[in-house]
């Protein structure tokens, strides 16, 4: 059997299926582009909850694994050369989850590194940026009686928005006819801004039909609801 006792994080969060991938995550947007991600590849996994409401991603054994503290995680039993690896960030998971398999990225070098930068894109603007609109529109920061900030990331995510609606004129997704790990990084930033963090009409996201029509296209995949709701609440 595998033995994942190197790791204190499957301590805290045994292991049914220790010889699968391990996923330590919740429904945030970069817990589920993991989860849609894994669902798209059919790469056999087992998810964990982490509940960040009750600040689990701050653990000591959470962060023994991810020492940022932040959704999601993973362990990879049968990493390179047959090792087991860690990972987090997001970002860099997508891409070892690409690379493991061949699957959801370009195989022709130029394209591949395009799809990158779109991943790098989400990484840091969209993510960063769709957060402070989420943190000032909805949560703590909507009481702050100075809405400057929130003005200011409200333009910049329409700005972010735009270059995205650029980018998808005339594609179906962000690689033309290849649906990747750019468009999986970013498909739930874009459902939670107008959704979750209710800025639908704070930044005029009707304004923009192109990325309206790929959101659409993007949460109508199988794969992509079941991620949505993966790893379920314990």
């Amino acid at each position: 059997m595998t033995d994942l006792s190197a790791f204190p994080i499957a301590k805290r969060w045994p292991a049914k299926r220790p010889d699968r991938l391990q996923l330590y995550s919740s429904a945030t947007p970069n817990g589920v582009k993991i989860s849609i991600a894994l669902e798209e590849i059919g790469l056999p996994y087992e998810p964990h909850y982490v509940d960040i409401g009750k600040n689990e991603s701050w653990t000591p054994e959470f962060l023994s694994l991810n020492p940022n503290g932040k959704i999601p995680a993973i362990i990879d039993p049968n990493g390179p050369d047959g090792k087991p690896i860690g990972l987090f960030e997001s970002g860099a998971i997508l891409l070892y989850l690409s690379d493991k398999t061949g699957k959801l990225i370009p195989s022709d070098p130029i394209r591949r590194y395009e799809t990158i930068q779109w991943v790098f894109f989400q990484m840091a603007a969209i993510g960063p940026i769709f957060g402070q609109v989420g943190f000032f529109n909805k949560f703590a920061g909507r009481e702050i009686a100075d809405k400057r900030p929130l003005e200011r990331y409200r333009d910049e995510s329409r700005r972010l928005i735009g270059v995205l609606e650029t980018r998808l004129k005339g594609r179906e997704w962000i690689m033309d006819d290849d649906y990747t790990i750019a468009d999986v990084s970013m498909l739930g930033w874009v459902r939670n801004l107008i959704g979750f963090y209710e800025a639908r009409d704070l930044v005029g996201f009707d304004d923009f039909p192109t990325v309206a029509a790929w959101l659409e296209r993007g949460l109508a995949r199988p794969a992509v609801q079941r991620g949505l709701t993966i790893p379920a609440r314990s």
